[in-house]
Protein backbone atom coordinates (compact mmCIF):
# COMPACT_ATOMS: atom_id res chain seq x y z
CA UNK A 1 0.00 0.00 0.00
CA UNK A 2 1.19 3.39 -1.05
CA UNK A 3 1.42 5.98 1.33
CA UNK A 4 -0.78 7.99 -1.18
CA UNK A 5 -3.76 5.37 -1.27
CA UNK A 6 -3.49 5.16 2.51
CA UNK A 7 -4.21 9.25 3.22
CA UNK A 8 -7.08 8.71 0.50
CA UNK A 9 -8.77 5.79 2.51
CA UNK A 10 -8.58 7.58 5.40
CA UNK A 11 -10.32 10.64 4.18
CA UNK A 12 -12.96 9.11 3.59
CA UNK A 13 -13.47 7.54 6.96
CA UNK A 14 -13.35 10.54 8.63
CA UNK A 15 -15.68 12.63 6.18
CA UNK A 16 -18.66 12.44 8.31
CA UNK A 17 -16.84 13.82 10.85
CA UNK A 18 -14.97 16.93 9.57
CA UNK A 19 -17.84 18.79 10.97
CA UNK A 20 -17.14 17.92 14.51
CA UNK A 21 -13.62 18.74 14.41
CA UNK A 22 -11.10 21.80 14.39
CA UNK A 23 -8.13 20.20 12.96
CA UNK A 24 -6.60 16.67 12.90
CA UNK A 25 -2.78 15.74 12.96
CA UNK A 26 -2.15 12.30 11.26
CA UNK A 27 2.03 12.49 11.57
CA UNK A 28 1.86 9.46 14.31
CA UNK A 29 -0.67 7.03 12.14
CA UNK A 30 1.36 8.00 9.60
CA UNK A 31 4.92 6.65 10.92
CA UNK A 32 3.26 3.77 12.19
CA UNK A 33 2.00 2.75 8.56
CA UNK A 34 5.64 3.65 7.63
CA UNK A 35 6.96 0.82 10.21
CA UNK A 36 4.45 -1.58 8.99
CA UNK A 37 4.96 -1.36 5.16
CA UNK A 38 8.46 0.10 5.18
CA UNK A 39 10.54 -1.69 8.00
CA UNK A 40 13.75 -0.89 7.53
CA UNK A 41 13.14 2.83 6.60
CA UNK A 42 10.82 3.19 9.97
CA UNK A 43 12.96 6.53 10.58
CA UNK A 44 11.96 8.59 7.60
CA UNK A 45 11.23 11.85 8.59
CA UNK A 46 8.39 12.28 6.93
CA UNK A 47 5.67 14.60 8.11
CA UNK A 48 2.00 14.78 6.89
CA UNK A 49 -0.25 17.29 8.32
CA UNK A 50 -3.93 17.41 7.48
CA UNK A 51 -5.71 21.03 8.20
CA UNK A 52 -9.63 21.07 8.45
CA UNK A 53 -11.33 24.05 8.30
CA UNK A 54 -14.96 23.67 10.03
CA UNK A 55 -16.42 25.99 8.09
CA UNK A 56 -14.98 25.41 4.37
CA UNK A 57 -14.62 22.08 4.93
CA UNK A 58 -18.57 22.01 4.81
CA UNK A 59 -18.91 23.75 1.57
CA UNK A 60 -15.57 23.06 -0.47
CA UNK A 61 -14.19 20.18 0.65
CA UNK A 62 -15.21 16.31 0.96
CA UNK A 63 -12.06 15.33 2.49
CA UNK A 64 -10.18 18.11 3.89
CA UNK A 65 -7.22 20.20 2.45
CA UNK A 66 -4.16 18.43 2.85
CA UNK A 67 -0.70 19.82 3.73
CA UNK A 68 2.47 17.58 2.87
CA UNK A 69 5.90 18.82 4.37
CA UNK A 70 8.55 16.44 3.64
CA UNK A 71 11.53 16.11 4.94
CA UNK A 72 14.88 14.19 4.17
CA UNK A 73 14.39 12.10 0.63
CA UNK A 74 11.51 11.42 -1.69
CA UNK A 75 9.73 8.08 -1.75
CA UNK A 76 11.72 6.99 -4.53
CA UNK A 77 14.29 6.82 -2.38
CA UNK A 78 12.54 4.59 -0.46
CA UNK A 79 12.49 1.59 -2.75
CA UNK A 80 14.75 -1.90 -2.15
CA UNK A 81 17.67 -0.94 -3.60
CA UNK A 82 17.64 -4.73 -4.99
CA UNK A 83 20.90 -7.37 -4.88
CA UNK A 84 24.36 -6.00 -5.03
CA UNK A 85 25.36 -5.68 -8.72
CA UNK A 86 28.41 -8.00 -7.91
CA UNK A 87 30.32 -6.06 -10.56
CA UNK A 88 30.17 -3.62 -12.96
CA UNK A 89 31.60 -0.22 -13.84
CA UNK A 90 30.56 1.46 -10.01
CA UNK A 91 31.10 -1.48 -8.04
CA UNK A 92 34.92 -2.13 -8.91
CA UNK A 93 35.50 1.77 -8.99
CA UNK A 94 34.18 1.39 -5.48
CA UNK A 95 36.45 -1.13 -4.83
CA UNK A 96 39.38 0.56 -6.40
CA UNK A 97 38.45 3.65 -4.16
CA UNK A 98 38.35 1.63 -0.93
CA UNK A 99 42.00 0.66 -1.88
CA UNK A 100 43.03 3.72 -2.10
CA UNK A 101 41.44 4.69 1.25
CA UNK A 102 43.30 2.06 2.72
CA UNK A 103 46.39 3.53 1.30
CA UNK A 104 45.75 6.85 3.28
CA UNK A 105 44.96 4.76 6.23
CA UNK A 106 46.47 1.08 6.84
CA UNK A 107 48.97 1.97 4.67
CA UNK A 108 50.04 4.88 6.93
CA UNK A 109 49.89 2.44 10.30
CA UNK A 110 51.99 -0.50 8.24
CA UNK A 111 54.83 2.30 7.50
CA UNK A 112 54.97 3.37 11.28
CA UNK A 113 58.38 0.77 10.96
CA UNK A 114 60.60 3.44 9.68
CA UNK A 115 59.21 6.04 12.48
CA UNK A 116 59.88 3.31 15.03
CA UNK A 117 63.51 2.66 13.94
CA UNK A 118 64.15 6.68 12.87
CA UNK A 119 62.89 7.95 16.75
CA UNK A 120 64.97 4.86 18.53
CA UNK A 121 68.04 4.84 16.95
CA UNK A 122 67.93 8.92 15.46
CA UNK A 123 66.52 10.42 18.21
CA UNK A 124 67.01 8.50 21.11
CA UNK A 125 63.58 7.44 22.62
CA UNK A 126 62.83 4.38 24.10
CA UNK A 127 61.46 1.00 22.07
CA UNK A 128 58.43 0.70 24.17
CA UNK A 129 57.95 4.31 24.32
CA UNK A 130 57.82 4.84 20.73
CA UNK A 131 55.58 1.38 20.00
CA UNK A 132 53.19 3.10 22.11
CA UNK A 133 52.62 5.90 19.24
CA UNK A 134 51.80 3.24 16.38
CA UNK A 135 49.45 1.46 18.70
CA UNK A 136 47.74 4.52 19.26
CA UNK A 137 47.13 4.82 15.98
CA UNK A 138 45.76 1.21 15.62
CA UNK A 139 43.53 1.68 18.31
CA UNK A 140 42.18 4.20 16.56
CA UNK A 141 42.14 2.81 13.37
CA UNK A 142 40.06 0.19 14.85
CA UNK A 143 38.12 1.51 17.92
CA UNK A 144 36.59 4.57 16.12
CA UNK A 145 35.12 1.79 14.11
CA UNK A 146 32.27 1.13 16.55
CA UNK A 147 31.05 4.62 15.79
CA UNK A 148 31.82 5.43 11.96
CA UNK A 149 30.43 2.10 11.08
CA UNK A 150 27.56 3.21 12.01
CA UNK A 151 27.38 6.49 10.42
CA UNK A 152 27.13 4.47 7.19
CA UNK A 153 23.97 2.06 8.20
CA UNK A 154 22.85 5.73 9.56
CA UNK A 155 23.10 8.27 5.98
CA UNK A 156 26.27 10.28 7.12
CA UNK A 157 28.75 8.33 5.38
CA UNK A 158 30.29 11.66 3.46
CA UNK A 159 30.24 13.59 6.90
CA UNK A 160 32.45 11.34 8.91
CA UNK A 161 34.71 10.31 5.92
CA UNK A 162 35.80 14.22 4.58
CA UNK A 163 36.34 14.60 8.91
CA UNK A 164 38.26 12.06 9.06
CA UNK A 165 40.25 13.01 5.91
CA UNK A 166 40.98 16.21 7.41
CA UNK A 167 41.70 15.17 11.23
CA UNK A 168 44.34 12.42 9.94
CA UNK A 169 45.85 15.30 7.80
CA UNK A 170 46.24 17.75 10.45
CA UNK A 171 47.54 15.28 12.73
CA UNK A 172 50.19 14.42 9.82
CA UNK A 173 51.35 18.48 9.23
CA UNK A 174 51.04 19.01 12.97
CA UNK A 175 53.94 15.75 13.26
CA UNK A 176 56.09 17.76 10.71
CA UNK A 177 56.52 20.60 13.67
CA UNK A 178 56.76 17.68 16.26
CA UNK A 179 60.00 18.51 18.65
CA UNK A 180 59.42 16.35 21.87
CA UNK A 181 57.60 12.42 22.63
CA UNK A 182 54.20 14.00 23.77
CA UNK A 183 53.76 15.98 20.77
CA UNK A 184 54.76 13.20 18.95
CA UNK A 185 51.99 10.70 20.86
CA UNK A 186 49.16 13.12 20.06
CA UNK A 187 49.66 14.41 16.78
CA UNK A 188 51.10 11.41 14.98
CA UNK A 189 49.58 8.45 17.23
CA UNK A 190 46.10 9.94 18.06
CA UNK A 191 45.09 12.47 16.30
CA UNK A 192 46.02 10.39 12.72
CA UNK A 193 44.47 7.41 14.35
CA UNK A 194 41.14 8.79 14.86
CA UNK A 195 41.44 10.11 11.40
CA UNK A 196 41.85 7.21 10.08
CA UNK A 197 39.31 5.15 12.11
CA UNK A 198 37.13 7.88 10.88
CA UNK A 199 37.52 6.62 7.36
CA UNK A 200 38.48 2.71 7.12
CA UNK A 201 35.33 1.11 9.19
CA UNK A 202 32.77 2.65 6.75
CA UNK A 203 34.60 2.17 3.48
CA UNK A 204 35.56 -1.57 4.43
CA UNK A 205 31.68 -1.47 4.84
CA UNK A 206 30.11 0.44 2.26
CA UNK A 207 32.42 -1.63 -0.79
CA UNK A 208 30.49 -4.92 0.57
CA UNK A 209 27.15 -3.56 0.38
CA UNK A 210 28.11 -3.83 -3.82
CA UNK A 211 29.05 -7.80 -3.63
CA UNK A 212 27.77 -10.95 -2.81
CA UNK A 213 29.44 -14.21 -4.49
CA UNK A 214 32.95 -11.55 -5.64
CA UNK A 215 33.06 -9.60 -1.93
CA UNK A 216 35.76 -11.98 -1.07
CA UNK A 217 38.04 -10.59 -4.21
CA UNK A 218 36.62 -6.90 -3.51
CA UNK A 219 37.56 -6.94 0.26
CA UNK A 220 40.87 -7.74 -0.95
CA UNK A 221 41.45 -5.42 -3.70
CA UNK A 222 40.99 -3.08 -0.53
CA UNK A 223 43.01 -4.75 1.71
CA UNK A 224 45.78 -4.85 -0.60
CA UNK A 225 45.78 -0.68 -0.23
CA UNK A 226 47.69 -1.14 3.08
CA UNK A 227 50.28 -3.25 1.45
CA UNK A 228 50.30 -0.24 -1.13
CA UNK A 229 50.59 2.40 1.10
CA UNK A 230 53.40 0.39 2.97
CA UNK A 231 55.15 0.53 -0.22
CA UNK A 232 54.85 4.47 -1.15
CA UNK A 233 55.23 6.01 2.35
CA UNK A 234 58.63 4.30 3.40
CA UNK A 235 59.97 4.92 -0.11
CA UNK A 236 59.06 8.70 0.72
CA UNK A 237 60.61 8.79 4.00
CA UNK A 238 63.79 6.44 3.12
CA UNK A 239 64.03 9.17 -0.65
CA UNK A 240 63.30 12.33 0.98
CA UNK A 241 64.97 12.07 4.98
CA UNK A 242 68.14 12.19 4.24
CA UNK A 243 67.70 15.40 1.72
CA UNK A 244 64.61 17.17 3.39
CA UNK A 245 64.77 16.12 6.67
CA UNK A 246 61.90 15.29 8.70
CA UNK A 247 59.85 18.37 8.76
CA UNK A 248 58.92 18.54 5.09
CA UNK A 249 59.44 14.27 4.38
CA UNK A 250 56.63 14.80 6.32
CA UNK A 251 54.49 17.04 4.98
CA UNK A 252 54.75 15.72 1.36
CA UNK A 253 53.42 13.02 2.92
CA UNK A 254 50.54 14.78 4.07
CA UNK A 255 49.97 16.56 0.56
CA UNK A 256 50.09 13.00 -0.85
CA UNK A 257 47.05 11.85 1.35
CA UNK A 258 45.24 14.91 0.68
CA UNK A 259 45.04 14.37 -2.90
CA UNK A 260 44.04 10.64 -2.40
CA UNK A 261 41.86 11.80 0.02
CA UNK A 262 40.32 14.40 -1.93
CA UNK A 263 39.73 11.88 -5.03
CA UNK A 264 38.21 8.95 -2.74
CA UNK A 265 35.93 11.27 -1.31
CA UNK A 266 34.35 12.81 -4.47
CA UNK A 267 33.68 8.86 -5.95
CA UNK A 268 32.87 6.54 -3.06
CA UNK A 269 28.44 6.33 -2.84
CA UNK A 270 26.68 4.50 -0.24
CA UNK A 271 24.32 1.71 -2.07
CA UNK A 272 21.95 1.26 0.88
CA UNK A 273 19.36 4.12 2.04
CA UNK A 274 19.94 4.49 5.69
CA UNK A 275 18.96 3.05 8.21
CA UNK A 276 18.72 5.58 11.15
CA UNK A 277 17.32 3.51 14.25
CA UNK A 278 19.35 1.02 16.09
CA UNK A 279 22.22 0.68 18.47
CA UNK A 280 25.49 1.96 18.26
CA UNK A 281 26.68 -1.23 19.52
CA UNK A 282 24.83 -4.94 19.02
CA UNK A 283 25.38 -6.46 22.21
CA UNK A 284 23.31 -9.50 20.51
CA UNK A 285 26.05 -10.29 17.90
CA UNK A 286 27.72 -11.59 20.82
CA UNK A 287 24.81 -14.70 21.67
CA UNK A 288 26.12 -15.81 18.70
CA UNK A 289 28.82 -18.43 19.27
CA UNK A 290 30.02 -18.35 16.06
CA UNK A 291 30.74 -14.72 16.12
CA UNK A 292 31.99 -14.04 19.59
CA UNK A 293 34.94 -17.19 18.97
CA UNK A 294 35.83 -15.36 15.76
CA UNK A 295 36.46 -11.62 17.85
CA UNK A 296 38.16 -13.78 20.51
CA UNK A 297 40.35 -15.88 17.70
CA UNK A 298 41.47 -12.72 15.72
CA UNK A 299 41.79 -10.45 19.06
CA UNK A 300 44.80 -13.34 20.35
CA UNK A 301 46.56 -13.34 16.80
CA UNK A 302 46.16 -9.61 16.03
CA UNK A 303 47.58 -9.66 19.78
CA UNK A 304 50.82 -11.23 18.57
CA UNK A 305 50.94 -10.11 15.43
CA UNK A 306 52.02 -6.54 14.75
CA UNK A 307 55.10 -5.99 17.11
CA UNK A 308 57.11 -7.86 14.35
CA UNK A 309 56.16 -4.87 11.50
CA UNK A 310 57.20 -2.32 14.00
CA UNK A 311 60.44 -3.79 15.31
CA UNK A 312 62.05 -5.47 12.36
CA UNK A 313 63.83 -2.76 11.48
CA UNK A 314 65.70 -2.21 14.71
CA UNK A 315 66.11 -5.12 15.46
CA UNK A 316 68.24 -5.39 12.11
CA UNK A 317 70.15 -2.62 13.35
CA UNK A 318 70.91 -3.26 17.06
CA UNK A 319 70.50 -7.45 16.84
CA UNK A 320 71.97 -7.76 13.05
CA UNK A 321 74.02 -4.98 12.54
CA UNK A 322 72.41 -3.41 9.25
CA UNK A 323 72.56 0.15 8.69
CA UNK A 324 69.08 2.41 8.47
CA UNK A 325 68.68 2.41 5.14
CA UNK A 326 68.69 -1.50 4.84
CA UNK A 327 66.00 -1.92 7.88
CA UNK A 328 63.75 -0.23 6.13
CA UNK A 329 64.33 -2.05 2.94
CA UNK A 330 62.83 -4.95 5.27
CA UNK A 331 59.69 -3.33 6.03
CA UNK A 332 59.53 -2.35 1.75
CA UNK A 333 59.44 -6.33 1.70
CA UNK A 334 57.39 -6.76 4.29
CA UNK A 335 54.46 -4.42 2.58
CA UNK A 336 55.80 -6.01 -1.20
CA UNK A 337 55.19 -9.30 -0.62
CA UNK A 338 51.76 -8.22 1.30
CA UNK A 339 50.32 -6.86 -1.96
CA UNK A 340 50.29 -10.47 -3.01
CA UNK A 341 49.08 -11.99 0.30
CA UNK A 342 46.45 -9.82 0.58
CA UNK A 343 45.04 -10.66 -3.16
CA UNK A 344 45.98 -14.51 -3.67
CA UNK A 345 44.33 -15.38 -0.40
CA UNK A 346 41.15 -13.79 -0.89
CA UNK A 347 40.91 -14.95 -4.52
CA UNK A 348 41.35 -18.86 -3.10
CA UNK A 349 38.38 -17.45 -0.57
CA UNK A 350 36.71 -16.47 -3.32
CA UNK A 351 37.36 -19.17 -6.10
CA UNK A 352 36.69 -22.60 -3.37
CA UNK A 353 37.21 -22.34 0.21
CA UNK A 354 35.72 -19.39 1.55
CA UNK A 355 36.94 -16.74 3.60
CA UNK A 356 36.75 -18.66 7.32
CA UNK A 357 38.50 -21.64 6.18
CA UNK A 358 41.54 -20.09 3.84
CA UNK A 359 42.13 -17.61 7.13
CA UNK A 360 43.07 -20.76 9.17
CA UNK A 361 46.43 -22.07 7.41
CA UNK A 362 47.89 -18.14 7.43
CA UNK A 363 47.03 -17.84 10.94
CA UNK A 364 48.73 -20.86 12.24
CA UNK A 365 51.81 -20.52 9.78
CA UNK A 366 52.10 -16.76 11.15
CA UNK A 367 52.76 -18.04 14.13
CA UNK A 368 54.89 -20.49 13.15
CA UNK A 369 57.22 -18.38 11.22
CA UNK A 370 57.32 -15.42 14.24
CA UNK A 371 58.68 -18.53 16.37
CA UNK A 372 61.28 -19.21 13.54
CA UNK A 373 61.71 -15.52 14.25
CA UNK A 374 64.14 -16.42 17.17
CA UNK A 375 66.62 -18.23 15.05
CA UNK A 376 67.40 -15.48 12.86
CA UNK A 377 70.85 -14.19 13.07
CA UNK A 378 72.13 -13.13 9.23
CA UNK A 379 71.12 -10.47 6.96
CA UNK A 380 69.67 -13.30 4.21
CA UNK A 381 67.97 -14.95 7.36
CA UNK A 382 65.85 -11.75 8.01
CA UNK A 383 65.57 -10.93 4.60
CA UNK A 384 63.59 -14.35 4.33
CA UNK A 385 61.89 -13.95 7.61
CA UNK A 386 60.71 -10.36 6.68
CA UNK A 387 59.07 -11.92 3.00
CA UNK A 388 57.65 -14.84 4.71
CA UNK A 389 56.11 -12.96 7.66
CA UNK A 390 54.66 -10.30 5.70
CA UNK A 391 53.03 -12.26 3.09
CA UNK A 392 51.19 -14.91 5.59
CA UNK A 393 50.00 -12.09 8.59
CA UNK A 394 49.06 -9.85 5.00
CA UNK A 395 46.84 -12.97 4.24
CA UNK A 396 45.41 -13.03 7.43
CA UNK A 397 44.60 -9.33 7.94
CA UNK A 398 43.06 -9.27 4.07
CA UNK A 399 41.17 -12.43 5.56
CA UNK A 400 39.69 -10.93 9.05
CA UNK A 401 37.05 -8.23 7.39
CA UNK A 402 36.33 -10.35 4.55
CA UNK A 403 35.54 -13.60 7.12
CA UNK A 404 34.14 -10.92 9.40
CA UNK A 405 31.74 -9.89 6.39
CA UNK A 406 30.63 -13.17 5.65
CA UNK A 407 29.34 -14.21 9.79
CA UNK A 408 27.09 -10.97 8.87
CA UNK A 409 24.08 -12.16 6.90
CA UNK A 410 22.01 -8.95 7.22
CA UNK A 411 23.88 -6.62 5.48
CA UNK A 412 21.53 -3.78 6.69
CA UNK A 413 23.97 -3.79 9.82
CA UNK A 414 27.22 -4.43 8.47
CA UNK A 415 28.49 -1.28 9.50
CA UNK A 416 27.90 -1.88 13.36
CA UNK A 417 28.89 -5.36 13.45
CA UNK A 418 31.98 -4.70 11.85
CA UNK A 419 32.77 -1.80 13.46
CA UNK A 420 32.30 -4.42 17.04
CA UNK A 421 35.25 -6.54 15.23
CA UNK A 422 37.26 -3.88 14.46
CA UNK A 423 37.01 -2.34 18.03
CA UNK A 424 37.58 -5.80 19.64
CA UNK A 425 40.94 -6.09 17.50
CA UNK A 426 42.19 -2.25 17.94
CA UNK A 427 42.67 -3.22 21.74
CA UNK A 428 44.43 -6.17 20.84
CA UNK A 429 47.05 -4.17 18.68
CA UNK A 430 47.12 -1.47 21.31
CA UNK A 431 48.56 -3.69 23.73
CA UNK A 432 50.31 -5.77 21.16
CA UNK A 433 53.37 -3.93 20.85
CA UNK A 434 54.08 -2.13 23.67
CA UNK A 435 53.75 -5.77 25.92
CA UNK A 436 56.61 -6.71 23.57
CA UNK A 437 58.70 -3.60 23.55
CA UNK A 438 58.34 -3.90 27.79
CA UNK A 439 59.72 -7.45 27.18
CA UNK A 440 62.34 -6.67 25.27
CA UNK A 441 63.54 -3.47 27.22
CA UNK A 442 62.62 -5.90 30.91
CA UNK A 443 65.20 -8.50 29.35
CA UNK A 444 68.23 -6.19 28.42
CA UNK A 445 67.39 -6.22 24.40
CA UNK A 446 66.73 -9.79 23.89
CA UNK A 447 64.37 -10.69 21.55
CA UNK A 448 63.79 -14.37 22.43
CA UNK A 449 60.45 -13.64 25.34
CA UNK A 450 58.64 -11.56 23.21
CA UNK A 451 58.67 -13.67 20.04
CA UNK A 452 57.78 -16.80 21.97
CA UNK A 453 55.30 -14.26 23.40
CA UNK A 454 54.39 -13.43 20.26
CA UNK A 455 53.55 -16.92 18.71
CA UNK A 456 52.12 -18.74 21.54
CA UNK A 457 49.27 -16.22 21.40
CA UNK A 458 48.53 -16.32 17.74
CA UNK A 459 49.09 -20.19 18.21
CA UNK A 460 45.78 -19.92 20.62
CA UNK A 461 44.05 -17.35 18.44
CA UNK A 462 44.13 -19.97 15.33
CA UNK A 463 42.88 -23.22 17.68
CA UNK A 464 40.07 -20.19 18.49
CA UNK A 465 39.20 -19.81 14.75
CA UNK A 466 39.15 -23.68 14.22
CA UNK A 467 36.76 -23.38 17.52
CA UNK A 468 34.50 -20.72 15.48
CA UNK A 469 34.46 -23.07 12.20
CA UNK A 470 33.26 -25.71 14.08
CA UNK A 471 30.59 -23.70 15.75
CA UNK A 472 29.43 -22.76 12.04
CA UNK A 473 29.24 -25.66 10.19
CA UNK A 474 29.81 -28.42 13.13
CA UNK A 475 32.24 -31.10 12.06
CA UNK A 476 31.81 -31.25 8.38
CA UNK A 477 35.28 -30.72 6.69
CA UNK A 478 34.48 -30.03 3.66
CA UNK A 479 32.19 -26.85 3.60
CA UNK A 480 33.00 -24.10 1.99
CA UNK A 481 32.48 -21.48 4.63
Amino acid sequence: MSLRSHTLGTDEKQEGEAGKRSSVTEHHATKEHQRQDLGFYEDEEIQVTRVYSRSNEAKHNSGGVLTKIITGRSNASLKDPGPPPDGGLKAWTQAFMGHLVLVNTWGVITSFGVFQTYYTSQLGFAPSAVSWIGSIQILGHFFVGTFSGRALDAGYFHWVFIAGMLVECLGVFMTSLCTSYWQLFLAQGLCIGLGCGLQFCPTMSLVTTYFSKRRNLAVAIVASGSASGGLIYPTVVRQLLPRLGFGWTVRIMGFIMLAIGALTASLLKPRLPPRRSGPLIEISAFKETTYSLYCVGTFLSIWGQFFAFYYVGVFGIDVIGVSYPISVNLLLIMNGLGLIGRLIPNYLADLKFGPLNTILPFSFISAIILFAWSSVSSTGRLYAFAATYGFFTAGFQGLFPATLSSLTTDLSKAGVRMGMGFSIAGIAALTGPPLAGALIQAHGGNYLYAQMWGGTVMIVGGLTLIATRISKTGWVLRMRV
